[in-house]
């Protein structure tokens, strides 16, 4: 005789539950990052007059205390786009979050065209897992010709996702002989052509939750497309890494919709700033904007969507209208949120970091 398992449920247990979950998704819904943004005092205008500077990231040593931003660099004299044949990974050093900053060194150099990264590294983002810190970045490597003002697509299409590890921000910086997320072999997988721009935040689990930018080979050549993002998780902050390949930030019939998310956990809850490549997200046009994830895998266009439009304000009271405002990074400090680090483009060819506050 069939007999059903009855299983008591205690009322009160399961009340809990679900007030829990109210809470996560009241928070979720009232982040609102762009009513935290605060005028930029001139101290946190990172640039050089030799170098284009891109992509900044922000760590607090625990050994020295200071501040230490990484960053995308390339000389001026080579044009914009040539960002993708000779982009070097530098350091800055600061007592404050807001700078003023003071180069200090290359810390993921050229270092020859048999390595995967030999040539090139781009886009940092750094953070401290576990006693050591973590630089993620992207390599490259090709023929090393200067095609600016138009990109030079082998370079382009042969970047591939790795991480150097350091017990100092200072440095030496450990890189590896392969990449941590390389292309798929596969022809028709959304990441079949090319691979960046990687973002990482630890679990609640202990595990390390990755998005990143992948092409797709689908679309004529030599740019490819569709442009999506994916996810991979790994049981170390150095993987492997395994790849999930389900597109997130998507837009119907829109082959490249997002860049630049930067992810991060707080409250019981993921959180990403993206951009917005087309205004697809929002009324703003092209801008920045927040989504929420309760697993990492499965993202929403938050509440309070905008984070920025392409104005920031200084904190001599001008507002300043950008081409361009992207490379969304957050810098916390004893777990609160204290910047909004970005890369600028006054005009095409003239760019710089900003470290935004945020109250």
């Amino acid at each position: 005789m069939n007999r059903k398992r009855i299983v008591n449920v205690n009322p009160l247990a399961l009340c809990c539950i679900v007030l829990s979950f109210a809470v996560v998704n009241t928070q979720a819904q009232d982040l609102n990052i762009g009513s935290m943004i605060q005028p930029i005092p001139m101290s946190a205008k990172f640039i050089s007059d030799t170098s284009y500077i891109w992509g900044g990231t922000l760590v607090k040593s625990h050994i020295d205390q200071k501040y230490h931003l990484f960053y995308s660099r390339w000389p001026r004299r080579y044009g914009m786009s040539a960002w993708v044949t000779s982009s070097e990974v530098a350091h800055a050093v600061s007592d404050s979050p807001f700078g003023p900053f003071k180069f200090k060194d290359i810390a993921l150099p050229h270092r020859g065209a048999e390595y995967w990264d030999g040539m090139y590294t781009h886009n940092p983002t750094v953070h401290f897992f576990n006693g050591k810190y973590y630089l993620y970045y992207v390599g490259n490597f090709g023929d090393g010709k200067i095609t600016s003002p138009q990109l030079n697509w082998t370079h382009r299409n042969n970047q591939r996702i790795g991480v150097a590890i350091a017990d100092d921000p200072n440095g030496p910086w450990k890189r590896f002989d392969k990449p941590i997320i390389d292309i798929s072999s596969d022809t028709t997988a959304h990441d079949a052509q090319m691979v960046a721009n990687p973002s990482v935040t630890q679990m609640p689990d202990g595990r390390f939750l990755m998005v990143y930018k992948a092409v797709a080979r689908k679309k004529p050549q030599p740019f490819g497309g569709p442009v999506v993002h994916l996810t991979a998780i790994a049981d170390r902050p150095e993987g492997p890494f395994l790849k999930q390949n389900k597109p997130v930030f998507t837009v119907e019939d829109v082959d490249f919709p997002a860049e630049d998310p930067f992810v991060w956990y707080q409250d019981n809850c993921y959180y990403a700033i993206v951009k917005d490549m087309k205004g697809s997200f929002t009324n703003a046009g092209r801008s920045l904007v927040l989504f929420y994830s309760f697993d990492g895998l499965d993202w929403k266009l938050a509440k309070h969507p905008l984070v920025s439009d392409l104005n920031i304000k200084w904190a001599d009271g001008s507002t300043q209208k950008l081409e361009a405002l992207e490379r969304p990074q957050l810098f916390f400090e004893n777990g609160k949120l204290v910047a909004l680090l970005c890369a600028v483009n006054e005009t095409q060819g003239h760019s710089y970091n900003v470290q935004i506050p945020l109250k």
